[in-house]
């Protein structure tokens, strides 16, 4: 995949005379010239400034798709053009692994000497690793290696490492770290830069990487379009204001399916071309002397979500994995590839769920409450397949695909983790008009990703199988013939599955389920009390429709604020958690029958 790079470029001062000891800052997720506290005081040093990046094999295809690695190029073009235009300097990128890559650049081999290097702090695995390997190089060579937070609003490695720390798992327990805190400070500004003459170490091209094309349009990567699209967000007072994302539509804007219905901002906080400060005081700058929305529906409580499964992530071992991770239960999930294909590529034979997929193949990007949807129908509720085969499509079809996010949404939707709904809740893949995924009823959505249904009429389009055989014809769409059967029997699969699962969940009482989740002895924050579920038979409803307007599958477990019941909060945690218990009973009930909207 990637190419050797070309040989040493010539790096002159001010003065036109070769630097032998320059500051560099390595870009990595922090794509971006405002709020960069490690390019801050590359600056402040006073000498030449070597703004680079260094593309990691480690990071190949069977890992990134085309649409987001394309995504990355573009945002390093962004990058470069501004270093160029701003500051007539310029971004070099390298190419292969990063010890490697920086070990010449240490010990000077060529033209370019750093004697400092400095870089955005990294919590996921990999990069920890991966920094640790480079601190010790620098050391080694007598180079000056500094890293700096700026990734999320709360300094993770900090806050894990204080005294008491309990990894949180609910709204409260997170707004109470981000008050203990102080004030979230204010972005930094770009600062001025020497200018930085160089040739060769061009940003490369997708197709020099990949021989697909990319197919993403929607979402240009850049700093640019990160700051154009928060400025035509905040321009809106009122819709800010106003957000609480289990609100929006899971089928995107009506007459433009394929626009989000929300902000569109998750891909550029992934790589850091926006900073999550800059949004945070933006979003405060709207709501500020208003009525508005509170967390965690509200665009706050997005944030303060995203800092949450960063703290898990980091606070938590094993957190992408289902064995040694305290926040995941041992579920004896099955293992089919035929299944698990047919839900990646969108031909499930349930028309919402394959709509989705799509989308998410052809835009790199899917609406949360879509994601929810899709999840639940391939782990708990119909296809019983491990969250983490699907955790890894993801991860390489999204734009916005974040470590820790991605895992920590996983784990929540496939019902493994102390924050997850109850299991028994399984969502239909039919939705409803009063379905919580929020799914238009005209079809658009559907008949725009999934083509060969776009003259169904729009009463069948959600389960054309139950269109009579005239219609078919008419529709030009032979179900079983020209778009898939349904590779499962919903209301089948969804009763087997849960009987699984509550076998599972029985099977702690012998041990077979890690200790935080047996219900007994463990006053910790991440106890779970949805060890006492109802049974399959009793268990309530899939379809999770708005009942008074509390919709489950949401960003938090409560409909009041987030104020699920956290253990950590209380002196009795035992009383709270068997009352939390009673409390989801009265709202989800112990019968009812699996009906399919539309039916």
């Amino acid at each position: 995949l990637f190419r050797s790079h070309p040989p040493n470029p010539t790096m002159p001062d001010a003065s036109g005379k070769a630097n032998p000891m320059a500051c560099g800052v390595w870009f990595r997720k922090c794509l971006r010239l405002h709020d960069n506290a490690a390019l801050v005081e590359a600056a402040k040093k006073g000498g030449q400034v070597v703004p680079f990046f260094i593309l990691d094999p480690w990071f190949d295809r069977t890992k990134v798709g085309v649409n987001r690695f394309n995504f990355l190029l573009q945002s390093l073009s962004d990058l470069d053009a501004q270093l160029r235009s701003q500051h007539k300097s310029r971004l070099l990128v390298f190419q292969g692994k990063p010890d490697q890559v920086l070990r010449e650049l240490f010990e000077g081999k060529g033209e370019i000497h750093l004697g400092s290097i400095f870089w955005e702090k990294d919590t996921e695995p990999y990069a920890k690793e991966r920094d640790a390997r480079v601190a010790a190089l620098a050391k080694e060579c007598g180079v000056q290696a500094a890293s700096f937070p700026g990734h999320t609003l709360l300094d993770v490695e900090a806050v894990v490492a204080q005294k008491g720390f309990k990894p949180p798992i609910a709204m409260k327990s997170m707004q109470n770290l981000v008050a203990a805190a102080g004030a979230i400070r204010e972005a930094y500004p770009v600062p001025k830069l020497p200018p930085l003459e160089v040739k060769g170490f061009e940003v490369p091209g997708i197709s020099d990487l990949y021989d697909e094309t990319p197919s993403s349009t929607l979402f240009p990567g850049g700093e640019t379009e990160a700051l154009r699209r928060l400025a035509a967000v905040c321009s809106d007072i009122q819709y800010v204001c106003d957000f609480e994302k289990p609100k929006t539509a899971s089928t995107g804007r009506a007459g433009s399916p394929w626009e989000p219905s929300t902000t569109g901002l998750s891909p550029y906080l992934k790589f850091g071309c926006i900073s999550v400060r800059t949004a945070w005081h933006a979003i405060a700058k709207c709501q500020q002397g208003r009525k508005h929305a509170q967390p965690p529906q509200s665009l706050h409580g997005q944030l303060l979500f995203r800092d949450m499964f960063y703290l898990l992530g980091a606070a938590v071992p094993n957190f992408d994995k289902n064995e040694g991770n305290v926040m995941c239960k041992q579920i004896p999930w099955g293992s089919d590839p035929s299944l698990l294909a047919a839900w990646e590529e969108g031909r499930t034979g349930y028309p919402f769920i394959d709509a989705l997929m799509r989308q998410l193949k052809q835009t790199g990007w899917m609406h949360h409450l879509g994601r929810h949807a899709v999840a639940c129908f391939l782990t708990r509720g119909d296809l019983w397949q491990n969250w983490t085969a699907g955790r890894d499509v993801f991860d390489r079809l999204l734009l916005d695909s974040d470590w820790a996010v991605n895992n920590g949404n996983w784990l929540w939707l496939a019902g493994v983790a102390p924050f997850s709904a109850p299991y028994f809740r399984v969502y239909d893949p039919c939705p409803g008009p009063k379905s919580s995924l929020n799914a238009e009823q005209t079809g658009e959505f559907v008949k725009h990703f999934v083509p060969e249904l776009k003259s169904m009429p729009a009463r069948y389009l959600y389960k054309p199988w139950t269109a009579p055989l005239a219609e078919q014809q008419k529709a030009g769409c032979i179900i079983g013939k020209d778009y898939p059967k349904p590779v499962v029997d919903h209301a089948q699969a969804r009763e087997a599955n849960l009987a699984k699962f509550k076998a599972a969940l029985d099977a702690a009482k012998e041990g077979a389920l890690p200790q935080k989740f047996t219900g007994k002895g463990d006053p910790g924050p991440m106890k779970t009390s949805y060890t006492n579920a109802p049974a399959a038979s009793n268990s309530a409803g899939s379809d999770d429709s708005k009942q008074g307007g509390k919709g489950l599958g949401r960003w938090a477990v409560s409909r009041k604020g987030g104020k699920r019941a956290d253990p950590s909060d209380s002196q009795d945690a035992s009383a709270r958690d068997g009352a939390d218990d009673k409390r989801k009973q009265r709202r989800w009930g112990k019968g009812g029958d699996d009906k399919i909207a539309g039916a």
